[in-house]
């Protein structure tokens, strides 16, 4: 009988991410390791290789992200107007990318990442899984949104809108970054529901 595993997925991903933010994309496995308290092959045995290790855990950032957006537009707080929810679900999105320094970070690995035909997949499916989530929120609150698009055009729009403030605020960080997601979001629906000056 197979022993249990004492050390699991979650916890190595976890440090994985923990490592990107703090040293980009020349991490290694060994360091990894050791952010997680494991031996430095405990992470090999258990993806492979970093390759299979960086798989994993894009894989892992899109689950959550349709999870964190699915509970906080499904939150009681937000149960009454499909609007805030929409909002709260697009801001959370990118909130744990950190400060700058580690936003930054995890830039450098995007573009390992764009580089790499198997991640630059995996990248393409975690961004059509939140422009889903997003066309399934925008078509529940389409009612209050007078002025906007057809729903896939809403929801690629609103996909451009966190990823290009992410990237921007990775770039040029003033303020806080949800304090910029949710005013730039903000702008884009109050004008489709007909409040520009609101």
């Amino acid at each position: 009988m197979a022993r249990p595993r004492s050390i699991t997925d979650e916890r190595l991903l976890a440090a994985a991410e923990t490592v990107i933010g703090r040293c980009g994309p020349g991490f290694t496995l060994a360091q990894v390791a050791a952010e997680a308290g494991v031996a430095v092959g405990t992470a090999g045995q258990r993806f492979g290789s970093k390759a299979g290790l960086l798989q994993a855990l894009s894989r892992r950032a899109t689950t959550r992200a349709v999870e964190q957006m699915r509970e906080c537009a499904d939150s009681a707080e937000f149960s009454d107007d499909p609007i805030v929810g929409l909002r709260s679900a697009a801001v959370t999105v990118y909130a744990s990318l950190g400060d700058a320094e580690e936003a930054a970070n995890h830039l450098g690995q995007l573009g390992v990442d764009i580089g790499d035909p198997v991640l630059r997949s995996l990248l393409g499916e975690h961004y059509a899984a939140v422009e889903a989530e997003l066309a399934r929120l925008v078509g529940v609150a389409a009612s209050e949104l007078p002025h906007a698009p057809s729903v896939p055009r809403a929801a690629r729009a609103l996909l451009a809108v966190i990823n290009g403030v992410s990237l921007d605020w990775s770039i040029r960080p003033e303020g806080r970054l949800a304090d910029r997601l949710a005013e730039d979001v903000d702008a884009v629906l109050a004008a489709w529901r007909g409040r520009e000056g609101a």
